[in-house]
Parts: C-alpha cells; sequence; structure tokens
C-alpha cells in the first residue's frame, strides 16, 4: 500500500501544472566606451529580465540617426529589442509597455540623462516624457510618461 501510495505522490508532482517562468528578454545596448550610467541601466533592465549585450561604439550619434532617433530626441545609448529601437534611460514599465503593445512604432526614446532615471544617480524631478517615433519622419509624439 505505501509503494502505491508513493507512486500515486510522485504521478501528481510531475501532473500538476510549473509556474510560470518569464523568458529573458534579449537586447543589444550600443554606447559610447565613455559613458558609465549606461552599465548601470543595462543592470537595472538585467534584474528586470533582460539579457543585454553591450557593445562600446565611436560612432553613436551615427547609429542612433540610422535606427530612426530624431537627432534632438537622442539618449545616452541606443538599445534595439525585440524589433524596437528604445534610446536613453526608459523606465522598464515602459519597455515592458511597448514590447506588450507592439505598437506600429519604430522605437521609444527618453532624450537626454535626466537625473533620478534609471541608471542615474540624484533624485527624479517631475515626470519622465517618453517619446515614440517612426522612420518615416513623422513627428514623434508622447508614449508614456513616468
Amino acid at each position: 500500500m505505501k509503494l502505491i501510495y508513493s507512486l500515486t505522490a510522485f504521478a501528481l508532482a510531475f501532473a500538476m501544472p510549473l509556474p510560470a517562468v518569464a523568458a529573458t528578454i534579449k537586447a543589444v545596448m550600443y554606447k559610447n566606451p565613455q559613458c558609465s550610467c549606461c552599465e548601470s541601466y543595462a543592470r537595472y533592465l538585467e534584474h528586470n529580465g533582460f539579457k543585454v549585450d553591450i557593445k562600446p561604439v565611436n560612432n553613436l550619434s551615427q547609429i542612433s540617426s540610422e535606427a530612426g532617433v530624431p537627432a534632438d530626441l537622442e539618449g545616452c545609448h541606443t538599445l534595439m529589442v525585440d524589433g524596437y529601437v528604445i534610446d536613453g534611460l526608459v523606465p522598464v514599465d515602459i519597455v515592458k509597455k511597448l514590447l506588450t503593445e507592439r505598437p506600429a512604432i519604430t522605437g521609444i526614446t527618453l532624450a537626454g540623462m535626466p537625473t533620478g532615471a534609471p541608471g542615474m544617480g540624484g533624485e527624479k524631478v517631475g515626470p519622465f516624457i517618453v517619446y515614440a517615433f517612426t522612420k518615416e519622419g513623422k513627428a514623434p509624439t508622447v508614449y508614456a510618461t513616468d
């Protein structure tokens, strides 16, 4: 009887559904070799389910431009994730929103290096405005605020 109970318990253990494990989101980050906040941002993303391949480059502005990022909205790095461009220190919840909603845009950007943004030090002052952009030259629109 003990053997039957043990075999039944063993079978039930394997019949129970396993908890869902979120897949790692792969990303490639292009950054200036001198910028250290980009490594902090990459660590922040990795703590939130991403695997970031960092590529130091000396032509970041050119890469950003070719990716469709408007020159006046460039951040300190350009990240390629699942067919989208994420430029700058965009909070991870907004990146995940983009990857879930999958809008017909090229990407999103948080221009500059605002104090308190993920990867930057200091206290956040005011909301972060994240813009959506396309390669077709349409005017950028507000995608989200944080």
